[in-house]
């Protein structure tokens, strides 16, 4: 309703605007060629004209906002109804998901591709509602390491709080441009935490005093007609103010490409720092969010001012009175005491303007999908129980959801199932609610219980031509590092589907042998799967820490049929050949 309406009143004074400029010049011609009136009558066409082009200008403002705001509520139906992935729903920003997961260190994770945390059809792009680098970064960031429960905890309140405050989510939606462009956090923070370029204090007191013995000279001059005083002050001036042109030049660059990422900010910043919160996360955000007892916004408005005054450098009324007044050295040193002030906060400001966003971003997930809980974190030896655990990437309507329980005695699930029973489906289920669950997150489940963890996947891994490494290799080495990883606190969940695929059997039993018993030897805990029936001779009865479970399928009408329902045992069937002749082949 509202960008139609703005819409129509766009139209409306295009239209009005265009029909002025007709009129106007239909008039001048009158006037200037026919002495028909006073051209000074024109200068009310003008002005009607600029009184029009405002009110236009703020329509136009107004028109993207009421858009902006339109397209976020369509994204969080799309995310409701599961249609968060289609291609209709792709906009040019979400199309830079995948450019924009290049910025997180995903290679270095042990489950990031695995699970499908970034991309296009990602965890991330279902989860951020981001509208800055910082607040992308800040998720990613807790989405590729698990933090300590107390920190949990913390966030998980301030999740609660936030879950409702739609208006809040919609003001930070609408507010601005394109932050994620116009905003760089690197270099803002190198600019604000660099060193004074004028290092000399008393140098601004004695600019000072010249300015105002050049006033005093000139009145002299004025009055008594004695002009030598102005002008070897003028000298002293001119040489002092060249001496220091290029430390200037440089303060005067670097505040005015700052002021252009902090104003876009500053709307933002003056959002978070009207809202009330209770949560003692959210409360410390907003004490951020301040510098020597003033408010972030309201120190880019002081700063706004002092580029204000560079930029009056460009009439040549200021340029006439630069050197006497010694206005450039003034303001340059105005611009570095606003740096010493408020330098410092600067990387706590964006530090807290990417939490917010990141916990915005997690509390929209929780009002959108009001059925996920949070977990409940245990203490005591390593286990993670789920009940109707489910895949959050996944439609509601197509999702199958499991019982899952790692706990006690039971310390490894052997999953045997045939090809397309939904083994890795099921352990990339378990490994995305454990990363949700360790940055903060609602899960997919009925419920969920857990200790700590950290998360060490082998799912999908390939062979690399410009390393030269085969898959196998590239498996073997995984293992590595996630055996590695569990010698680290917190204890590891491992995820190995088709473990050791690349080589025979029998060493693909020794190894997955020598793995596993690596692994429990370290005190971590986690699934295996294979639809290698030889492998699940590890879990044999005589170790009670092993336990097989199957997915099973079936044949009905010429095709396969699978439940994904997780049962207990060994898979009794295989359905390779089956899938062969049901695809033609001959065998």
């Amino acid at each position: 309703m509202q960008v139609a309406y703005f819409e129509k009143q766009h139209i409306r004074l295009g239209n009005l605007r265009l029909l002025l400029v007709v009129a106007t010049l239909i008039a001048a011609w009158f006037s200037l060629h026919r002495n028909a009136f006073s051209p000074w009558w024109l200068l009310l066409a003008l002005t009607a004209f600029l009184a029009i082009a405002i009110v236009h200008t703020k329509i136009l403002r107004n028109r993207a906002c009421a858009e902006r705001a339109v397209d976020f509520y369509r994204k969080g139906l799309a995310r409701i109804e599961d249609r968060w992935i289609t291609p209709d729903q792709i906009t040019p920003e979400q199309s830079g998901t995948a450019q924009t997961a290049t910025r997180f260190d995903i290679h270095s994770s042990l489950y990031a591709t695995d699970l499908d945390l970034f991309g296009e059809a990602s965890l991330f792009k279902l989860l951020s509602l981001a509208r800055t680098r910082m607040g992308e970064d800040t998720l990613a960031a807790w989405l590729l390491s698990p933090a300590p429960v107390a920190e949990i905890t913390q966030r998980q309140a301030a999740i609660a709080e936030l879950r409702t405050r739609l208006d809040l989510r919609e003001d930070v939606a609408i507010l601005g441009e394109d932050l994620k462009v116009g905003i760089h956090p690197g270099a803002l923070t190198q600019w604000a935490e660099a060193t004074n370029q004028l290092a000399n204090p008393w140098l601004r007191w004695l600019s000072l005093v010249l300015a105002i013995a050049a006033i005093a000279a000139a009145i002299v001059w004025a009055e008594l007609g004695t002009k030598a005083p102005f002008f070897i002050i003028l000298i002293i001036e001119t040489i002092i103010t060249a001496s220091l042109r290029k430390q200037t030049a440089a303060i005067f660059q670097g505040t005015e490409h700052a002021l252009e990422d902090l104003q876009l900010l500053s709307s933002l910043l003056a959002r978070l720092e009207r809202e009330q919160f209770q949560a003692p996360r959210l409360q410390a955000i907003k004490t951020q969010l301040s510098s020597h007892h003033l408010a972030a916004s309201q120190a880019i408005a002081r700063l706004r001012t002092i580029v204000e005054y560079i930029r009056s450098l460009d009439s040549v009324f200021m340029k006439t009175l630069n050197i006497p007044l010694m206005y450039v050295v003034q303001v340059a040193y105005a611009a570095e005491a606003w740096r010493h002030a408020h330098g410092a906060a600067v990387r706590s400001w964006l530090e807290a303007v990417g939490e917010a966003e990141a916990l915005l971003s997690l509390s929209a997930y929780s009002y959108e999908h009001p059925a996920d809980p949070f977990p409940e974190f245990l203490e005591g030896p390593p286990c993670f129980i789920a009940g109707q655990l489910g895949h959050p990437l996944i439609p509601a309507a197509k999702c199958v959801r499991n019982d899952i329980g790692i706990c006690g005695e039971t310390r490894v699930l052997l999953i045997s199932g045939s090809n397309m029973s939904g083994k890795s489906t099921l352990l990339r289920s378990i490994g995305i609610n454990a990363v949700l669950a360790m940055s903060g997150a609602p899960v997919r489940a009925q419920r969920m219980q857990l200790t700590p963890l950290q998360i060490g996947a082998s799912i999908l891994i390939n062979d690399s031509l410009q390393e030269g490494a085969s898959r196998f290799y590239a498996e073997i080495t995984r293992l590595r590092h996630i055996c590695d990883l569990a010698e680290d606190h917190p204890p590891v969940l491992f995820l190995l589907d088709e473990l050791l695929q690349g080589t025979n059997s029998k060493d693909r039993l020794i190894g997955a042998e020598g793995v596993v018993h690596a692994l429990l030897a370290s005190g971590a805990i986690g699934l295996i799967s294979t639809h290698d029936l030889a492998l699940t001779n590890i879990g044999h009865e005589k170790d009670p820490r092993l336990h097989n479970v199957h997915l099973q399928d079936r044949i009905e009408d010429g095709r396969m049929k699978f439940d994904y329902k997780l049962q207990s045992g060994i898979v009794t069937k295989s359905n390779g050949i089956e899938l062969m002749r049901l695809i033609g082949l001959k065998v």
